[in-house]
């Protein structure tokens, strides 16, 4: 879980810098140092490890005197010690210091540590809580050297399934990774628990070949050790106040205000125990975090027989007033845009997403209990438009769609309760002509809106189906742009067509649709996009997704998200794109419609591990539904580009078959988006003719002009004009295509490789060099490991990175192996790789090890 900031440390000690590690309780912080010792005693590293201990802080000296050191009789003050400690550090050999939870030491011990590093140079290794305050004993020891800072943040959704995959042994199912998260705030420590606890206490089983809950909540007994351990430092007021928000929930500040002291509340927040938000429609709320701590208090009976409490805090909500805030988003520019999405991934998903979760469940049952006043289709249309976006209660959707009266309904009310009754019926196994046959009945008896019924029958065939090819439109037809709903629907077709242009030209014009308020948005950012205006796509979509999360709007926060992650995608800003996905899947499973935009983005998340030697079984794209066809309306929806990127295929001309295969059916289906941007990927990855001819002619029939200065290098490169190729990257003005031009060069040169050429593959490596030197980037180059079927060993790998320009004695001596095992290291090495000379081996492996 810790490789990343394992090897930061590692560096910086390596430079004789110190590191001071800071994290929440349960962060991960003993681990990491243990993990950094274990790294540093194979390089012979003299180690001198002191633990900090609760119950050893009032005893003088005690984190000094678990060193051992030899003292002679009678000297045991502050100096003598100091003495001792500095003599074992002056010997010859590297040392380092490391002091694990600097805030339990004693105060004596600190004293010893101050004149220690007065004395010695040797870099230390410290750990702490990232909040409450620092004593002046701790800031003399940690500030008497250089010091770099490393922040332990909490786990997103991502690496809480890598997490709960190796604790359980296999990877558990979307909605359950995204409720331990939740629970957790992303704490290591408490993902861990909660994931063993509530295997052990049944509360998770084996179903499908993913482990799922069997009921709705993982609190359990086990969990109270853990959750008191947590809490221990808590003073009696400050165990109060969480009380009180247990109670409450999530609430408005100026609430807790009334309820809570200040000062608490304040010194909550700074240990971490009290996370603030603003809300667009009550101003800043509050929460306990992690979660699972307020199921704690809720699980004990002192909680539900405080009387006391409860009066204070009835008597103290009564007559609050009820404000809300004004909204307020400009699209900027995308550094802005981007600025705020970095600055946002230091909150916490978990509460975020329980702040959704509880809104959603507050709007839903005040829906609910109207609709069982009054079953009338308007009730029940606010109730089911819940659902297009927040969990489904499915036991309400259906009896809401059986149960409510239709007659004199408005009619709006009444197509969006028929719509929303047909889509159950498509992920219920019961197919797209059930949907579409709800819809036409619906059309007949209702003629007045019998256009609006069939362009939303038009928009499930399409998207579950095929796009039938679309007529070319009469001058008068294309003047007037069609009204609501099936004007959209047609844009949308347009979208699935790849004719971006025309779907900008009706979306800049069009307003919000009041029944379908997200589809237009959706459409515009889509069509940016698809038009190759990535960073026009990118602005519009995050401040929608800002101003959704305002909003509480859990529906816009999925639809602008994918158009976002898309973007972010193709510019390979990967670990925004990891975070802005990772806070979509901490939510959980959405409802209608939109659940395809959450599976789309799971598969979207798996690309970069399909392209490592990672774990299948690890790979976030395993919590998506596989029921899905190979081909979609849009990126992701269908499962075939994941699977082609993922498949265990080490051969350039199968790579291009099977891609030409995929894409030549997402052509057929009319998908023509779809099969643009897997024939955009797969040129980057592994670029050849087959592939490349097909994208020329989309792009070409589309009349999309914005990738042309990438297809004329993805040209040069196939046809190995390495002088003309030479030309165009000397002359190539940056644009949208800056970072798939750098993975073009990259996936050519591995080809190469693989197929033995290596004068080609000595040109392309110099052609990727000359262009990383002009267009430097900080985001990684997303490209396939070739060792994926037959991996090297990390013997294999260190022979084969010297092979290049040492000689088998030279490794040999180098190593400390013989030339004999050197040689068997490279044959086993050219082997497995299909490398055809040590030169194409080297530059294999060197690239390979670039891309980690």
């Amino acid at each position: 879980m810790f490789d990343s900031e394992v090897q930061r440390i590692l560096d910086f000690v390596g430079r004789g810098i110190g590191v001071r590690i800071i994290g929440a309780p349960g962060s991960g912080r003993t681990t990491v140092v243990r993990n950094v010792v274990a790294n540093l005693e194979k390089t012979g590293m003299a180690i001198h490890f002191i633990s900090g201990l609760r119950t050893h802080r009032s005893i003088p000296y005690a984190a000094i005197k678990s060193l051992g050191l030899e003292l002679r009789p009678g000297r045991s003050g502050v100096m003598d010690m100091a003495d001792a400690l500095a003599s074992q550090l002056s010997k010859p050999g590297k040392h380092v210091l490391i002091v694990d939870d600097i805030h339990l030491l004693d105060n004596e011990s600190l004293a010893v540590l101050e004149s220690v590093r007065r004395r010695s140079d040797c870099p230390l290794i410290v750990t702490a809580p990232d909040s409450g305050p620092i004593s002046r004993g701790q800031l003399a020891v940690m500030n008497s050297g250089r010091e770099a800072l490393l922040q332990l943040d909490p786990l997103h959704f991502e690496q809480v399934h890598t997490l709960v995959t190796q604790v359980l042994g296999s990877a558990a199912d979307a909605d359950t990774t995204a409720r331990i998260l939740t629970k957790s705030g992303g704490n290591p420590r408490l993902v861990v628990r909660i994931t063993e606890t509530a295997a052990l206490s049944e509360l998770l089983i084996m179903r499908g070949g993913q482990w799922q809950m069997t009921g709705d909540t993982l609190w359990n007994d086990h969990l109270r050790g853990t959750l008191e351990a947590l809490l221990a430092d808590l003073a009696p007021e400050e165990v109060t106040a969480l009380h009180t928000m247990a109670i409450l929930g999530t609430a408005r500040v100026d609430v807790l205000q009334k309820v809570v002291q200040p000062d608490v509340l304040e010194g909550l927040e700074r240990r971490g125990f009290l996370s603030v938000m603003d809300d667009h429609h009550n101003g800043p709320i509050a929460a306990i975090s992690p979660p699972v701590i307020a199921d704690y208090f809720r699980g004990q009976k002192t909680l539900r027989d405080r009387h006391l409490l409860r009066n204070k805090i009835a008597g103290a909500l009564e007559g609050v007033p009820q404000t809300t805030q004004g909204n307020s988003t400009t699209a900027d520019c995308l550094s802005r845009v981007l600025a705020s999405l970095r600055l946002e991934k230091g909150n916490d998903d978990a509460v975020t997403a329980r702040h959704f979760h509880d809104h959603s469940a507050a709007r839903e049952r005040t829906r609910y209990e109207r609709w069982q006043a009054n079953k009338s289709a308007t009730n029940a249309a606010a109730l089911l438009r819940v659902y297009w976006g927040a969990p489904v209660n499915v036991m309400r959707a259906t009896r809401v769609c059986q149960e409510t009266s239709t007659l004199n309904g408005d009619p709006n009310d009444v197509l969006f309760l028929v719509i929303t009754r047909a889509f159950p019926a498509i992920y219920s196994g019961q197919g797209v002509s059930t949907a579409v046959d709800i819809l036409k009945g619906f059309a007949e008896h209702n003629p007045e809106q019998a256009s609006t019924a069939e362009a939303a029958v038009l928009f499930i065939n399409a998207s579950h189906g095929r796009v039938a090819p679309m007529p070319e439109p009469s001058a008068e037809a294309s003047q007037a742009a069609l009204p609501g709903l099936e004007g959209l629907v047609q844009s949308l077709l347009q979208l699935y067509r790849f004719r971006p242009d025309a779907v900008l030209s009706l979306t800049e014009k069009a307003e919000d649709d009041d029944t379908f308020p997200h589809l237009r948005p959706f459409l515009h950012g889509l069509a940016l996009f698809a038009a190759g205006r990535i960073e026009d796509s990118l602005v519009f979509a995050l401040d929608w997704r800002a101003e959704a999360r305002r909003n509480l709007d859990q529906f816009g926060v999925v639809a602008s998200s994918y158009v976002a992650a898309l973007g972010l995608l193709y510019r390979g800003y990967f670990e925004e794109a990891e975070y802005l996905m990772s806070s979509v899947f901490a939510m959980g499973r959405p409802g209608f419609v939109v659940d395809i935009l959450y599976d789309a983005m799971l598969r979207l998340a798996g690309l970069r591990h399909a392209t490592t030697a990672i774990s299948p079984s690890l790979s976030i794209a395993s919590q998506a539904r596989s029921e899905v066809p190979d081909v979609g309306p849009l990126p992701g929806i269908g499962k075939g580009a994941h699977e082609l990127v993922a498949a265990e295929t080490t051969q350039p001309s199968v790579f291009d078959r099977l891609a030409v295969k995929l894409i030549k059916r997402q052509m057929r289906s009319g998908y023509i988006l779809e099969a643009t941007m897997t024939a955009l990927l797969c040129t980057c990855l592994c670029p050849g003719a087959p592939v490349l001819d097909l994208l020329r002619k989309i792009l070409r029939d589309s009349g999309v002009t914005a990738h042309d200065q990438m297809m004329a290098v993805a040209t040069a490169v196939v046809e190995g004009d390495h002088k003309l190729l030479g030309l165009l990257l000397k002359h190539y003005e940056l644009d949208a295509d800056n970072y798939q031009i750098g993975m073009l060069l990259r996936g050519a040169l591995k080809r190469h490789v693989l197929e033995g050429n290596t004068a080609a593959a000595e040109a392309m490596a110099e052609a990727s060099s000359m262009f990383a030197a002009r267009f430097p980037s900080t985001n990684e180059q997303l490209s396939f490991n070739t060792f994926r079927t037959t991996p090297l060993t990390e013997r294999e790998i260190e022979v084969a990175a010297l092979a290049g320009h040492r000689s088998n004695v030279e490794i040999a001596e180098h190593l400390g192996i013989s030339a004999r095992t050197v040689e068997n290291h490279i044959s086993n090495a050219l082997r497995k790789t299909g490398a055809t000379s040590r030169n194409g081996l080297f530059i294999l492996v060197g690239n390979s090890m670039a891309a980690r």
